[in-house]
């Protein structure tokens, strides 16, 4: 079969079974680059289920670039609270202020100049270019990866970058746009990870994995070892019950965020009567982390040391700041409520929810 007659089986396919999503205009471009975009930004990392409610509420607080770069940073990393990887929205932040500072607010339909914008690599300029633009540009994610091996029957470890010419090949001119969302809609619904779906794929006939029965062992992908960390996470509260917060510094994975004292050293910060509350897991991209939870109470006249910086606040306040998923685990912790499946990696429910 041919690779035009391959591409033209996939789009029939897409028409009739194509996802709806919030973010996408079947038959086109999209008519909002700036949806586009977001969407992208917080699909990294995250389920398509998981980013729906998000994506909603976000369009509805910052409809345009404008209204974005107007909005102080800490309500943007309030409105990401549940999505994990902050990264991503302080780079959004940025972005924005790029955007309407050089560029009127309008997302420039270039590739070249995409990619000078910050926290827009390859991938997501691609995909800007595809679906906000209509423009032939190759979009490789997991689900395109899956599909494309399985296709060609690659059994060795392969990478993203290894299916650039392949996908750039396939790849429609009349109808990138759709083309780029009908190849992530068969990796989503049928060319599944487990118990792919053959019988429902316009590509069954082509797929080398599927005659050679080897759909369950491609793609073969090898991932990094993960490392793993230990330490300590402090719920220092006062006379009056209030908690002890601080902001975190610096340019981390988590700078900007709020957050109880913690370290990685498995140390104190002072000496006091130190409950252990249990540990709290996490998983980040790069590594595995433990923090052992010890809870104090401060009597009226005893002050915080003069190394531990901070201020206190009561709980029921907790909603005005922005925590990370670790965070939010220490509080459902420290008050003795159980995380809920949603929030185990990078999901999570509310902070709000927490004390209702």
């Amino acid at each position: 079969m041919s690779t035009r007659t391959l591409t033209r089986d996939l789009l029939e396919w897409f028409d009739k079974n194509g996802r709806d999503l919030p973010w996408r205009e079947k038959g086109g471009a999209h008519s909002d680059a700036y949806a586009v975009w977001i969407s992208e930004i917080m699909l990294q990392q995250t389920t398509v289920k998981t980013v729906i409610p998000y994506f909603h509420k976000w369009m509805k607080r910052f409809p345009t670039v404008r209204s974005l770069a107007r909005a102080p940073l800490e309500e943007i990393l309030l409105m990401w609270q549940g999505l994990g990887y902050y990264t991503r929205a302080k780079k959004i932040y940025e972005c924005a202020q790029v955007l309407v500072q050089q560029y009127d607010g309008q997302f420039p339909p270039s590739k070249k100049e995409l990619l000078k914008l910050p926290g827009i690599g390859p991938y997501t300029s691609s995909s800007i270019m595809a679906f906000a633009f209509n423009k032939p540009e190759t979009v490789i994610d997991g689900n395109v990866v899956r599909v494309l091996a399985r296709l060609d029957g690659i059994e060795e470890p392969v990478t993203p970058p290894d299916f650039e010419a392949r996908a750039q090949e396939l790849t429609s001119q009349e109808r990138p746009a759709d083309y780029a969302s009908a190849i992530m809609d068969l990796g989503a619904t049928v060319c599944l990870p487990a118990n792919p779906e053959c019988l429902f794929c316009p590509w069954q006939k082509e797929c080398k994995a599927f005659h050679m029965g080897l759909t369950d062992k491609i793609p073969s992908i090898k991932k990094p070892k993960k490392l793993f960390k230990r330490g300590n996470v402090f719920w220092i509260e006062n006379d009056k019950g209030e908690v002890l917060l601080r902001k975190r510094e610096g340019k981390g994975l988590l700078s900007g965020l709020t957050e109880f004292p913690w370290n990685e050293d498995e140390t104190f910060p002072f000496e006091a009567d130190w409950e252990k509350g249990g540990v709290v897991s996490h998983t980040f991209t790069h590594f595995h982390l433990d923090l052992t939870l010890y809870k104090t109470r401060l009597a009226a006249e005893k002050e915080l040391p003069e190394n531990v910086g901070g201020f206190f606040t009561r709980t029921e306040d907790f909603n005005n700041y922005p925590f990370s998923t670790l965070m939010k685990k220490v509080i459902k912790q420290a008050t003795g409520k159980k995380s809920s499946p949603r929030e185990k990696g990078h999901g999570g429910e509310p902070v709000q929810k927490l004390f209702s």
